[in-house]
């Protein structure tokens, strides 16, 4: 279970803020930073609060090392592939480990994303990724992210209905596996945790602490007692006594946690306060502002694209009349 980390090495986990009682309540972020816990590997919380439709968030960074959520398969399968910290080496060849693993990242990872964006209020989505935004960007940024998940999932009005209730049964079925696969284990495989028990994990405190009490999903996940009481054990073992953090706040020239372009540069240390600034915190302000200002266009091109709907098909579901 061991990875391979340097002796002394620290690491700085980005992701994004803190809510419903958790570190971070991105489905992206909570399962790294699980990942992190289970490896005892030590690493400190920074948060973003600037890019919230960024898809390099999660990140992590030491020294030199960086590894982005928009790699392939994600900021763990970097881990493992670059022999830092690999959870699951004895553990491929175990049965149902694919199954498991596929199940996980298609019907439950769907399931939490139509859950958040379009099957529940939404509520628990705004609070997540837009509301330190000045609005209307948060809104704006909160109703393309509607539309772009919507596209993902192949759902049109057509046939909203029909897909909802295949994304629910299918999650129904694999938290009907996962319940018959974790027993009375500690964990889902060998006894021990894995990538897969960060992944599954990370949903469902999510699914429980920051969906309403009236999500479909929610019921599904809390009809299976023994899923529900491995979350709080490990919430309770790994989350509560994780690193310390304070809430932070937006500032729209903040230049910490701002991801850097490409996947090979390295984390420079901040600034202490009052000091003066580097070239480089002067290069992340303008960042900032200029993500502020670009953000500021999308809002026009949004309107100009509401109101020409003979040219343009933006599909708004009336769960979107908040907007206007």
């Amino acid at each position: 279970m061991e990875g391979v980390v340097g002796e002394g090495e620290s690491y700085t986990l980005v992701v994004r803020k803190p809510c419903f009682g958790l570190p971070t309540a991105c489905p992206s972020s909570l399962p790294l930073y699980l990942y992190l816990r289970f490896a005892n590997v030590p690493f400190q919380l920074d948060f973003n609060l600037v890019f919230p439709d960024s898809d390099q968030i999660p990140y992590i960074e030491s020294g030199d090392y960086v590894a982005y959520n928009n790699e392939k398969g994600g900021v763990i399968e970097r881990l493992k592939r670059d022999g830092i910290i690999d959870l699951d080496t004895e553990l491929y060849s175990v049965p149902e480990w694919i199954s498991t693993k596929a199940m996980l990242s298609s019907w439950l990872a769907d399931a939490i994303t139509y859950e958040l964006w379009v099957g529940s209020d939404s509520s628990s989505a705004e609070t997540i990724y837009c509301s330190d935004l000045p609005w209307p960007i948060g809104k704006v940024l909160f109703l393309k992210q509607v539309h772009s998940v919507k596209q993902q999932l192949g759902i049109t009005k057509e046939n909203a209905e029909q897909k909802g209730e295949e994304i629910y049964r299918r999650a129904g079925i694999a938290y009907e596996a996962l319940s018959t696969r974790l027993g009375a284990q500690d964990f889902l495989f060998e006894n021990r945790p894995s990538s897969l028990d960060a992944i599954f994990l990370g949903q469902a405190l999510i699914v429980l602490q920051a969906l309403p009490e009236m999500s479909i999903l929610r019921r599904k996940l809390l009809e299976h007692g023994n899923l529900v009481r491995y979350v709080e054990r490990v919430k309770t073992e790994f989350v509560e006594t994780g690193p310390s953090y304070s809430v932070p706040h937006f500032r729209a020239d903040s230049s910490s946690s701002i991801p850097k372009k490409g996947p090979s540069k390295s984390s420079k240390p901040k600034s202490k306060p009052k000091k003066e600034k580097t070239k480089e915190e002067k290069t992340f302000k303008r960042r900032a502002k200029y993500f502020l200002a670009t953000q500021l266009v999308a809002v026009l091109l949004f309107l100009t694209l509401m109101g020409r709907p003979d040219d343009v098909e933006v599909d708004l579901d009336d769960d979107d009349e908040g907007y206007d």
